[in-house]
């Protein structure tokens, strides 16, 4: 298995930390962006064809939980059974930006902001 290390290229364009994410470490996901089988996830779609990194680049919306693509219903259940906080992180990348993000999420080892 993979150690944890923090990489700002391994932030998910959602704001989770897939370099602490236990697929990612068993080697069974390549991390959001090298992700190309995820067209199902809306929030890479989007991020991918707006150009951002991730969710923290979008203009439109100061609270991601006010975008549709962002706040959908998976997303939803993702949050409730993990218990994660994907708007928390999205605040943090804005905060302290991708490398501060990582960095913060490697300390933890956590792949998001608890609830």
């Amino acid at each position: 298995m993979r150690e944890i290390v923090s990489n700002p290229d391994l932030v998910a364009y959602c704001g989770l930390y897939c370099g602490a994410c236990k697929s990612y470490l068993k080697g069974r996901c390549p991390g959001c962006h090298d992700n190309v089988k995820a067209k199902w996830c809306k929030v890479r779609t989007c991020c991918v064809d707006n150009q951002y990194l991730s969710c923290a680049d979008c203009k439109d919306y100061q609270d991601p939980k006010d975008c549709k693509m962002y706040n959908n219903f998976l997303a939803k259940i993702f949050g409730l059974v993990f218990r994660s906080n994907r708007a928390a992180c999205i605040q943090q990348v804005r905060e302290l930006g991708l490398q501060g993000h990582a960095d913060a999420m490697t300390a933890q080892g956590r792949q998001s902001i608890k609830r």
